[in-house]
């Protein structure tokens, strides 16, 4: 997207709450086609704005706008392709099954996960892990959905995961409940924006989501990811990153004999590096081309969380 003629690309994200790497990693592109913009918020407030400006029609319309995140369809279709490629690799024959473990926030990834097995792929287990908070994990293990405000959604060492709104999840709740778009209008339009939460406890579709569709649910903290970068480096000499061992931990609970679990490894370890010296008392392995990269020049904008500022910044920036 770098220069681009005639394509001009607005980042939101959350102030203050990326590590230093992703905030080089971002807020070096110095491109006047690149605009980032550091909300004064969570990363649901964030979301929260991309959705409001796409809802808005007349102004998407106007000024073209479209998405690249996993809000979009494609991005999760492009991401079912993984899954495919991680079975060829872990079998011989199509007769075999595998599970995957996935670190999720915000339902992306192992909704792509779902959709791969909807598709006929052999996968056994899905299995969903969730860092401190974990709205995603006590909807599994109660089936009930309760969003956190900004206020209670955790600040982690597994930072791409404090989420409390994941934006995926009405695509399964869709398929959980026979594909009924008026439940789910009803459950995330209206229960969940009045009340906060929605209750499928009592509903026999909750057994569903395990029996018909293979998911489970598990939770790691900071401790558990110190332990787990620090046990995978002793026994394997491999380093990996915070959210990769969220989903290491919680995986190891479900492996099952002759059924290979795959764990998606979702980040460069350097990006989380002050975890990685806290668990191993060394960096990781910095690649050559992010040498230095803390150090570059930073343009960004600083916004509140406003969906109305930040269309105005659009339309300033896209005159």
């Amino acid at each position: 997207m770098k220069g681009k003629k005639g394509v001009r690309v607005f980042m939101t994200s959350p102030h203050g709450r990326m590590s230093p790497f992703q905030q080089a990693q971002m807020f070096s592109l110095q491109d006047a086609n690149i605009h980032n913009i550091a909300i004064e918020g969570v990363f649901d407030d964030c979301q929260d704005i991309v959705k409001a400006v796409s809802n808005d029609l007349q102004f998407k319309r106007k000024y073209k706008i479209g998405t690249v995140n996993s809000i979009n369809w494609a991005r999760l279709v492009a991401q079912a392709v993984y899954y495919f490629a991680g079975y060829f690799q872990a079998t011989k024959s199509n007769t075999e099954q595998v599970s995957f473990t996935v670190p999720s926030g915000n339902f992306g990834n192992i909704c792509a996960g779902h959709v791969a097995r909807m598709m006929g792929l052999p996968i056994d287990k899905l299995v969903l892990a969730t860092n401190e908070n974990d709205v995603l994990d006590e909807f599994f293990r109660t089936c009930v959905y309760r969003v956190r405000g900004s206020a209670d959604t955790y600040e982690t060492s597994s930072p791409s995961m404090d989420i409390s709104k994941a934006s995926n999840f009405e695509r399964f709740v869709f398929d959980l409940l026979g594909r009924d778009a008026g439940v789910v209008k009803r459950l995330f339009g209206e229960e969940l924006a009045k009340n906060g939460r929605f209750d499928l406890s009592v509903d026999p579709v909750f057994a569903m989501a395990r029996a018909r569709f293979g998911f489970l649910s598990g939770k790691s903290t900071h401790a558990d990811r110190l332990t787990t970068i620090r046990d995978t480096h002793q026994r394997f000499g491999v380093t990996i990153d915070t959210h990769t061992a969220d989903g290491l931990k919680v995986a190891r609970h479900f492996v099952q004999p002759g059924v290979p679990m795959i764990v998606l490894e979702t980040a460069l370890p350097i990006k989380f590096a002050a975890t990685i010296v806290e668990a191993l008392g060394h960096e990781p392995e910095r690649p050559a081309q992010f040498q230095g990269i803390e150090d570059l020049p930073k343009r960004m904008t600083v916004l509140p969380a406003d969906a109305v500022q930040v269309k105005t910044f659009i339309a300033d920036h896209v005159s």
